[in-house]
């Protein structure tokens, strides 16, 4: 038989239910609020080892995830060449939700300390370099389109931004205005659909990353995440753990 105690009782757990309900409610709506709609990104983390000639000489940790209305691409690589000192690489990049990036920050430790800003605008890239003991240097690039792809030295979570910037829907050879921070150079890249390619036993949908000097090959999975890359002239691979 109920009693009004127990009647009271219950009114109160299920008061307090609805309430959780409501806040888990009000948080899922704001976590959607904060995600980007319509973009070519999505949110992913791992780790690469990076092998030159067969042996490991470093790993990278990198994250791509929302923030606020955009994107942010962080990664950190570890290197131990065998000739030369160790170092330490930071990249961080904002991006608009169609890969158009609005900052990037870079810093590098070794013998010395160096870092950069960089803003993008307009198809311009406004950069002030800082180099240890010395004092900031600012140079404005110009570039044929504000979707601007970064590539900077050992940070190999960028072509996994680059493979979401390639066009899938229309596959073939497209070019893209690149930016390399470390080196200050703008130019121009050339990316095409490589159909098919295989490594370990497995196969992968592949893109050819073509430069001046270079010819990069990005295996990627059903999912267009970035598994592996091979730079054959420089003997350099680099696999996701």
């Amino acid at each position: 038989m109920w009693t009004h105690g127990k009647l009271r009782s219950t009114a109160s757990c299920l008061g307090a239910l609805l309430l959780c309900m409501l806040a888990i409610g009000l948080l899922a709506t704001a976590a959607q609020k904060k995600a980007p709609t319509g973009s070519v990104f999505v949110p992913e983390k791992g780790k690469f080892n990076i092998l030159l000639d067969g042996k490991s000489v470093g790993r990278e940790e990198y994250e791509i995830s929302a923030s606020g209305g955009g994107w942010t691409a962080h990664g950190t690589t570890s290197l131990k060449p065998p000739e030369g000192p160790a170092s330490t690489v930071t990249g961080t990049l904002t991006l608009h939700p169609d890969g158009v990036p609005l900052s990037y920050e870079w810093s590098a430790q070794a013998e010395k300390s160096n870092s950069a800003h960089v803003t993008f605008a307009n198809g311009i890239a406004k950069m002030t370099l800082q180099l240890q003991g010395a004092h900031s240097f600012e140079q404005d690039l110009s570039f044929s389109s504000p979707l601007i792809v970064v590539l900077d030295n050992n940070l190999y979570h960028q072509y996994a931004i680059l493979a979401r910037v390639y066009d899938w829907s229309k596959r073939g050879t497209q070019s893209f205005p690149v930016l390399i921070p470390q080196e200050l150079t703008p130019g121009t890249i050339s990316v095409d659909w490589a159909g098919a390619v295989s490594a370990d036993g497995k196969t992968y949908e592949g893109l050819k990353v073509i430069t001046n000097d270079l010819e990069i090959v990005l295996y990627l999975d059903g999912n267009h995440h970035l598994v592996r890359m091979e730079v054959p002239s420089a003997k350099v691979v680099v696999v996701r753990e």
